[in-house]
């Protein structure tokens, strides 16, 4: 139900205090005057600066800046009335004030008022948590998006160049936005051109991305990655195109149900992020990062707060990939913190589990016994991929790769040689085996590099396999018990089991 129609149901049922919790005050007063104005129910508003004033009805507004007074008010007046209190959660830090309003709230069920609290953030005390009824006001949609578009171009002198799809990708671009941010930037983007065009996509997007930063827990990914800037991983890739249509409207007439989303374990280095942002390039959705780490607070709530609205921004701007890097290091403490990583833990368990908004999570980890083993259990993700050391095959994919992507001619390097010589290396030891030979080359008298640079750059290097080989025998063997697929074909996931890198002595 929408926000107007859950407050109409609410004040026929007599809830005599409502929390409403929202950044979008003018936004909230907006919705409960038209509720109020559907009903002829009077409607006034109160805060500390300016007292009582008459959003709608024809009630004589009293004098009363106190807020034990205006309570008192409110509950000695007769009829059927609205009380919105702005900006009430500061007050009630006062214990008279704390009081007054809980014996308020009791009192008013005998009758036909109601107050309304709108507040920011969900900080309701203890006391008053029976009394009240917590309602949050969501992110505006795309109905409410277009009004914002319909009243711009109302405006003398405003021009609107838009076709019928660019106007759909804009207000889709602009989800994730409160009204007041859609104004701002769909304004500015007017004052840019001159008009309002297809061209402000791009420019929407832009600034959605710097809102998104400064909720500090998210941050929007552009993403330019495709499955041909990643080397191996041929069954994740598979995977991956097989559900490349999974969030049109064909899939949903079909009955296919969106995808949840996938984990992938391995080493460091072995791909997970790049896959991460391949996925948004492949799907062409929006990418968010979370970083768990950023949820933390040190006052009481702040972290749960932070991680439902980051959760939120995320449902809002959906369809879309989520990604949640290295989600070990965010319940790595355990129970020191008192019980907070846990409780934003479970936080993010139950919003998987119940989440209904086309959000993909793309979970990375590279420590899996520093997880709990509920999120690992089907049903959270689609599938669980491990991602191991490369085959020699996509040890000479990965070196094509990084080749081409510094606009080198593959035929001129013996990328068979390479593979050879850097077996038990990862993707991310690959690449930089190319940087190190890229320098060497370009201190001797700027020349061009060649294969000898690499492989004397493969020599000097001291490759993951060797300094954590106990890390990928145990994840290997976490592998082999059939909790997680292989990210690489049954013929490459054969071959590179056979390789045993602890026995390995590399000549460094």
């Amino acid at each position: 139900m929408a926000l107007d129609r859950d407050l109409d149901v609410y004040l026929r049922a007599r809830f005599t205090l409502i929390v409403l919790q929202t950044t979008e005050e003018e936004r909230a007063i907006q919705i409960i005057k038209s509720v109020c104005e559907s009903a002829k129910r009077p409607c006034l508003l109160w805060d500390v600066a300016d007292g009582f004033q008459v959003q709608c009805g024809t009630a004589s507004p009293p004098t009363a800046r106190d807020p034990v007074t205006a309570l008192e008010h409110i509950d000695k007046v007769d009829g059927n009335a609205v009380y919105v209190l702005r900006d009430f959660h500061d007050c009630w830090k006062n214990e008279l004030v704390k009081r007054k309003l809980r014996s308020v709230a009791q009192r008013l069920k005998t009758t036909k008022k109601s107050i309304v609290v709108t507040t920011p953030t969900n900080s309701a005390p203890e006391e008053l948590k029976d009394e009240s009824f917590i309602v949050e006001l969501l992110h505006p949609g795309i109905t409410e998006l277009d009004q914002v578009l319909n009243q711009l171009t109302q405006v003398p002198g405003v021009k609107m160049n838009l076709t019928s799809l660019g106007r759909e990708k804009l207000l889709k671009a602009a989800l994730g936005l409160t009204i007041s941010q859609a104004q701002r930037v769909f304004a500015k983007a007017i004052v840019s051109r001159g008009a309002l065009d297809d061209r402000d996509i791009g420019l929407v997007t832009e600034e959605k991305k710097q809102i998104i930063r400064e909720s500090r827990s998210l941050e929007f990914f552009a993403v330019t990655e495709t499955p041909q800037d990643i080397g191996g991983l041929g069954v994740l890739k598979e995977w991956l195109r097989l559900r490349e249509q999974a969030f049109t409207e064909d899939a949903r007439s079909y009955g296919l149900p969106a995808p949840k989303g996938i984990a992938l374990i391995g080493i460091p280095g072995t791909g997970k992020s790049l896959t991460a942002k391949m996925i948004g390039g492949l799907w062409r959705l929006p990418l968010l990062r979370l970083d768990v780490g950023s949820l933390f607070g040190s006052l009481v709530g702040e972290s749960e707060e932070r991680t439902r609205q980051a959760l939120h921004i995320a449902e809002t701007v959906a369809p879309c990939v989520l990604w949640i890097d290295e989600l070990e290091k965010a319940f790595a403490g355990g129970g020191l913190d008192g019980g907070t990583s846990m409780r934003v833990f479970g936080s993010i368990l139950t919003w998987m589990q119940e989440k209904t908004a086309p959000c993909f999570v793309v979970a990375t980890a590279n420590n899996i016994s520093q997880l709990p083993p509920e999120l690992l259990r089907r049903g959270r993700f689609d599938e669980i991929f491990f991602l191991d050391l490369p085959t020699s095959a996509e040890r000479q994919e990965i070196f094509a790769v990084h080749l081409k992507k510094r606009k080198r001619l593959i035929q001129d390097f013996d990328v068979v040689a390479l593979a050879n010589a850097s077996q038990g290396y990862v993707g991310a030891e690959l690449e930089q085996a190319i940087v190190d030979a890229m320098y060497l080359a370009f201190n001797d008298r700027r020349r061009e590099f060649n294969t000898g640079d690499i492989l004397q750059a493969i020599a000097r290097q001291v490759p993951l396999s060797v300094s954590s080989r106990e890390t990928i025998e145990f994840l290997r063997n976490w592998l082999r018990e059939g909790r997680a697929q292989s990210a690489s074909f049954q013929e490459a996931r054969d071959a590179v089991e056979q390789f045993v890198p602890l026995q390995l002595e590399l000549d460094h």
